[in-house]
């Protein structure tokens, strides 16, 4: 169990420990920062793309040799990163590195609750979610450290002694399952509907800001890619005898809304880990180590939550009540940093960080358990891939979303106070009398010191512009978390019915 977690936060580490250091790879192999991005595109497409297929190929080349074949490439892909000589070859060997980490994540899910009889799968979602939650959350932080006191390959290095344990140790303990799902001829039409329609949407997800959306004409391409391709996978896959995805299985109620509010969480763990750290280093000048000893107090006490949340839904505790709990945490974490300025400091940005955690670990064991609550032992590997596909779509989108929103509100916020400054405002000619002395005293001609004053003005408006639109976009997200809370009425239990029993048979 220990092993496959291990496997698993290795897995999701690796989703955000590279997006601090693009600038750094970016000088160091003579690219773009916009061609280097594709490094965390690349990687991002072949995860979401193999992880709805883990549970058939576990059946067709065995959970054991396709789960341990997966960790091979993805240690493997590990060195050969690193390695990488120029920003293409990085690109492909995240593409392959990709797709062997779809397995770590879904299959070590499936093994977890496959080790705990299901009175106690709530034990086993605690555990499994101390991964999820804990490995997007150190990722920035331990990419950001890395990066700061040594070199971006080390940010692949580091990982591969974890790899080589997880291969071993598992080439010994792990086991084929007791219920081995039946596999028919392979789905080829159904692969490859997959790949064009998600591969499509993750592609305008994380491209579609940089490139200005729908005025690029392969966004306008891909989008009618992902449309057509995810309509007729639908279709396929509900038509075929032996689908490469069983979306059968969404028949279930609980799994249906478990996946909807699992895509929310995603979009709340991913894009408040994108711009925490960003907020923290861009506009309060904290140093990527301060940061991540920011986001560490809430990572431990997510920890214990995760581990009290499993015990007391196991006391019958609705996961309603809990659901509810942790998403309006959720929403004060949002409210209180939307109303940060640029003099906040870092216990301004801990209390919420602590309640965003608290939050979040009480959401993520009631929605892992209600997910396969219903299903049979046949369809849990299914069930649980569906779920954290939806978790990392959750997160492409949520970080697409704030991308876009931070944009269009740092115009509207910088158009609004450009309006105020207006010459002969008494104020205005202060502030702008001061900075002219300022530079005036530092030896500069009457000119000079009054375009760099109104330099340093302009850089004033750029920052609160910035502070205000991150604001707004803490407040999108609370607003997304809002909206979903109505969905938790569809799981309501039974009249006289226990809550563990309501979550099985709904």
């Amino acid at each position: 169990m220990i092993t496959v977690i291990a496997a698993a936060v290795m897995e999701l580490i690796d989703t955000s420990i590279v997006n601090v250091a693009l600038s750094y790879m970016s000088g160091n192999l003579g690219a773009t920062l916009e061609d280097t991005s594709w490094v965390i595109t690349a990687y991002a497409i072949a995860n979401v793309i193999v992880i709805p297929i883990t549970s058939f190929l576990s059946g067709k080349l065995g959970r054991r040799n396709y789960y341990i074949g997966s960790v091979i490439l993805f240690t493997v892909c590990y060195f050969l990163c690193g390695q990488a000589t120029n920003i293409w070859m990085l690109v492909a060997f995240r593409f392959l590195q990709g797709m062997g980490g779809g397995a770590l994540l879904s299959v070590s899910a499936s093994i977890v609750y496959e080790l705990f009889p299901k009175e106690k799968q709530n034990i086993a979602s605690a555990l499994f979610g101390v991964g999820v939650f804990v490995g997007p959350t150190i990722g920035p932080t331990l990419g950001g450290f890395i990066t700061e006191h040594y070199s971006w390959p080390w940010i692949f290095y580091i990982n591969i002694p974890i790899g080589i344990a997880v291969m071993f140790i598992c080439s010994s303990l792990l086991g084929e399952p007791p219920l081995k799902p039946t596999i028919g001829k392979i789905d080829w039409a159904g692969i490859l509907l997959l790949a064009v329609g998600i591969g499509s949407l993750q592609t305008v997800l994380e491209r579609g800001e940089t490139d200005d959306w729908f005025s690029a004409n392969y966004i306008v391409v891909l989008t009618a890619m992902a449309t057509l391709g995810l309509v007729f996978f639908v279709w396929w896959e509900l038509r075929v005898k032996s689908p490469v995805v069983n979306l059968r299985v969404l028949k279930s109620k609980n799994l249906s809304v478990a996946a909807t509010l699992t895509f929310v969480s995603g979009v709340g763990i991913f894009s408040s880990v994108f711009l925490t750290p960003v907020y923290a280093q861009r506009l309060l000048g904290f140093t990527p180590t301060t940061t991540g000893l920011l986001l560490l107090p809430g990572a431990i006490l997510a920890i214990g939550g995760l581990l009290v949340s499993a015990r007391l839904l196991q006391r019958g505790i609705s996961p309603v009540v809990m659901i509810t709990t942790g998403m309006l945490l959720f929403m004060l974490f949002s409210w209180r940093m939307s109303g940060l300025d640029l003099d906040a400091g870092e216990r301004d940005i801990s209390i919420p960080l602590i309640l965003r955690g608290v939050g979040l670990a009480i959401v993520t064991v009631p929605l892992s358990t209600l997910a396969i609550s219903s299903l049979a032992p046949k369809d849990i590997p299914q069930g649980t891939a569906l779920n954290n596909m939806m978790r990392q779509l959750g997160g492409s989108f949520g970080i697409a979303m704030v991308n876009t929103y931070i944009s269009r509100r740092n115009a509207v916020h910088r158009t609004d106070l450009i309006g105020h400054i207006i010459p002969g405002d008494p104020l205005v000619m202060e502030r702008l009398t001061g900075y002219t002395n300022y530079f005036l005293d530092k030896g500069a001609g009457t000119q000079d010191a009054r375009r760099q004053a109104l330099g340093l003005l302009d850089n004033v408006v750029v920052r609160q512009s910035n502070a205000l639109s991150f604001g707004d976009t803490y407040l999108l997200i609370g607003l997304v978390f809002l909206l979903a809370l109505p969905l938790l009425l569809l799981t309501r239990r039974k009249k006289g019915s226990k809550p563990q029993v309501a979550l099985a048979d709904h």
